[in-house]
């Protein structure tokens, strides 16, 4: 069994997306999810320096753009994988990947999104910290300790941090034993009570996609790592989401058990990939952060 996996916020560098542009007809799908998001995805992804794609509301849309343009050119000679899971954010290219809503939805819902996230985070100094090693109860406990949230159970030793600024800088200097505390480069506390105010402006998003489908192929969602029935429900946890804890450990976790043997990242990829070798020991997986990886990805669809 092969999964896809789409990668959440944080996966962006500048000027990612330029050797994508140059597959058939690549500008005018990416022109297209531009007109859909509501941001230039072309000059973010070629032009844009690192702080101005760390915005939000650029982010999210391109993030996800990205995604969909290396999965359509993934599959385009037909080899499909059995399942396709996304990091965060990345559940929307998953829903997109899948069919429960077309690419054109999945960007402009995703679009609305980074507004509301942004707009939310604006109202506090917030952020994020992996807390990488250490004992996962007691790192929740000084998550806890510090009026902090654990916006993400990520797998391989790896709970992130989210809430006041202030508060992380604490954390770091009070580490639990056995870990280190990593700032991220977002700007929210993703996945936490401070997103509460975007479900609103999220839900109109979802209320208006017109045509829904069940998933085409299997699709997982981050809520409890579990495979998703219908397209309902699927859109249902995308609005949950947004202020509750992405689950990868569990979506990992059950990878595991239905015997995954091999997990493809979609691009800008990198980092699911890396938590696949501590959370999915000796499954092979490949990270597709430009169009020359994509022989590789096929080779491992095909086998």
């Amino acid at each position: 069994m092969i999964v896809v996996a789409c990668p959440g916020q944080g996966s962006q560098t500048p000027g990612f997306l330029s050797p994508w542009l140059e597959l058939d007809g690549a500008r005018e799908t990416i022109a297209a999810f531009s007109d859909a998001a509501g941001v230039d995805l072309v000059a973010a992804g070629t032009e844009w320096d690192a702080d101005r794609i760390r915005d939000t509301k650029v982010a999210q849309p391109l993030i996800v753009a990205a995604s969909l343009l290396s999965w359509n050119a993934l599959t385009a000679g037909g080899h499909a994988p059995d399942g396709v899971a996304g990091h965060s954010v990345g559940e929307l290219a998953a829903l997109g990947a899948a069919g429960v809503i077309s690419q054109s939805d999945a960007v402009r819902v995703v679009g609305v999104r980074g507004r509301a996230m942004a707009e939310a985070a604006a109202q506090a100094d917030t952020g994020m910290s992996a807390v990488v090693g250490g004992v996962e109860e007691q790192v929740l406990q000084a998550i806890a300790e510090h009026d902090l949230e654990p916006a993400n159970f990520n797998g391989g030793g790896q709970v992130v941090a989210a809430g006041a600024k202030d508060a992380l800088a604490a954390l770091a200097e009070a580490a639990p034993r056995g870990t280190r505390v990593i700032p991220l480069q977002v700007a929210g506390a993703f996945h936490t009570r401070y997103m509460a105010q975007a479900k609103d402006a999220l839900q109109a998003a979802v209320d208006d996609v017109a045509d829904v489908s069940d998933p085409a192929i299997r699709l997982w969602t981050n809520s409890d790592g579990k495979p998703v029935g219908t397209g309902a429900r699927a859109l249902e946890l995308i609005v949950h989401q947004i202020s509750n804890p992405v689950r990868w450990d569990l979506t990992m976790a059950d990878f595991a058990e239905r015997g995954v043997t091999g997990l493809i990242e979609m691009a800008p990829a990198g980092a699911l990939v890396g938590l696949a070798k501590r959370g999915l020991r000796g499954v092979p997986s490949v990270a597709v952060k430009t169009p020359d990886d994509l022989a590789a990805a096929r080779e491992l669809l095909a086998a």
